[in-house]
């Protein structure tokens, strides 16, 4: 008779869902929440600040080396807590807002605090963060924004990192009355609704089903005011949220491009309507505006028509990119790319086309973190760096970082040349 082996099974995966934990809040960490530790393993806890001691319940725990807990009782405060403004951003309720339980002062050191270490951590660079707010408050301010459709025909919207729609009657952080037209009525079950309050005081509202858009409420084109310009603009076409962002960024990039002569060449990728290049195409020889989005390239095209400096390329930039390096080289780049940034490979692609400044335009710490760093290999040193808190009780902000290329010993000492 042979002897039995004994088998050892895979180790067993903790699942502490439901599971109500004591913790130390630690650092704030990007996302939204801070870190926590328990028994080994790391806790993200929301609706907590550094330095307090919580109760937390798990909301989800997949096993591994970390959870998510939402803090249900706080038995040690930290100075920066308040009462939030909302009744639906407490556990459980509305993933929209992350920090309505923070006064503005600390949010937006939360958020410096998150851009700093993402930098270190990411790109190897230390550096004093100040995030600076934007008129108006941290109330009123979101222009634009998407609300789900409960099965019984609700606008609202939904509960933090999960499908379920909370028939909301109004939103403090939402201009004031964006949303009355919204909520005064019904709409499509288990659609969405894409909401645009613009500069004019117009609510224009589409419904979203299936791959269909159909609008239900204003005219469909939005009317804004930014870098001393009129725009007119199809609604859904991008514009940053904040009223106060526009121009808060328009101004941190023309900071950053800094001097341009008349036979200086722009390229702004990823220029949606032609905002920064409108405030660049008066000193330069050429700015091309590179936007795949046919609506913003529409807008780009009509809005600047009165800039003989400015045209429009409409393609994907990295489609684009090696074919305006032979035929229009710059000088100067923008970049403002969406949430999930330029890439490794794209951020090396643009470095190697050797303009002698990149400004580049970031909501995601992390993704401007990971450019910067390809950037860098590329040759370029972060020179300044602008952080807007352009989105008030939310973890995100808006970031404009100015990159310098390093010179070469040939280009310092001409007799370094071989």
């Amino acid at each position: 008779m042979s002897a039995s082996i004994p088998t050892t099974g895979a180790p067993e995966r903790p699942d502490w869902t439901d599971r109500m934990l004591d913790l130390e809040v630690g650092a704030v960490a990007h996302g939204g929440h801070c870190v926590a530790r328990h028994e080994g393993r790391v806790v993200f806890v929301r609706h907590a600040l550094p330095g307090e001691r919580v109760h937390a319940v798990v909301t989800e725990d997949h096993g591994g080396s970390f959870c998510r807990a939402d803090a249900v009782t706080v038995l040690d405060a930290a100075p920066g807590r308040v009462t939030p403004a909302c009744p639906w951003a407490g556990p459980g309720g509305c993933g929209g807002c992350d920090w309505q339980h923070a006064d503005h002062d600390t949010q937006r050191d939360l958020k410096a605090a998150v851009v700093a270490e993402q930098l270190s951590r990411l790109a190897g660079i230390e550096r004093d963060v100040v995030c600076e707010a934007l008129p108006g408050g941290p109330l009123g301010w979101r222009t634009r924004m998407r609300m789900a459709v409960t099965d019984d025909g609700r606008p609202g919207l939904r509960a933090h990192r999960s499908h379920e729609v909370l028939p909301v009657g109004d939103c403090p952080i939402a201009v004031r009355g964006a949303l009355d037209p919204v909520v005064a009525r019904t709409w499509t079950p288990t659609a969405e609704i894409e909401i645009v309050a613009d500069a004019a005081g117009e609510t224009h509202a589409t419904e979203l089903l299936e791959g269909t858009r159909r609008l239900e409420i204003g005219s469909g084109t939005a009317h804004e005011h930014a870098a001393g310009r009129d725009w007119a603009l199809p609604a859904p076409a991008f514009w940053q949220v904040h009223p106060g962002a526009a121009d808060a960024v328009v101004s941190a990039a023309v900071e950053g491009v800094g001097e341009l002569g008349a036979d200086d060449v722009v390229w702004d990728l990823y220029g949606g309507a032609g905002l920064i290049a409108a405030a660049l195409a008066d000193r330069a020889g050429d700015v091309s505006i590179v936007e795949s989005d046919p609506d913003a390239t529409a807008a780009a095209g009509e809005n600047l028509a009165d800039l003989p400096a400015a045209r429009v390329v409409r393609g994907r930039v990295e489609k684009v990119l090696d074919s305006l390096a032979r035929t229009t080289p710059p000088d100067v780049i923008v970049a403002d790319p969406p949430r999930k940034g330029l890439g490794r490979e794209l951020a090396g692609r643009i470095g190697a086309v050797g303009a002698r400044r990149i400004v580049h335009v970031a909501c995601d710490p992390a993704a401007l973190a990971r450019d910067v760093a390809a950037l860098a290999e590329a040759g370029y040193t972060l020179e300044r760096l602008r952080v807007f808190d352009a989105f008030p009780m939310t973890h995100h902000v808006e970031c404009v970082a100015t990159l310098v290329r390093r010179r070469s010993a040939a280009e310092l000492d001409p007799s370094n040349r071989t």
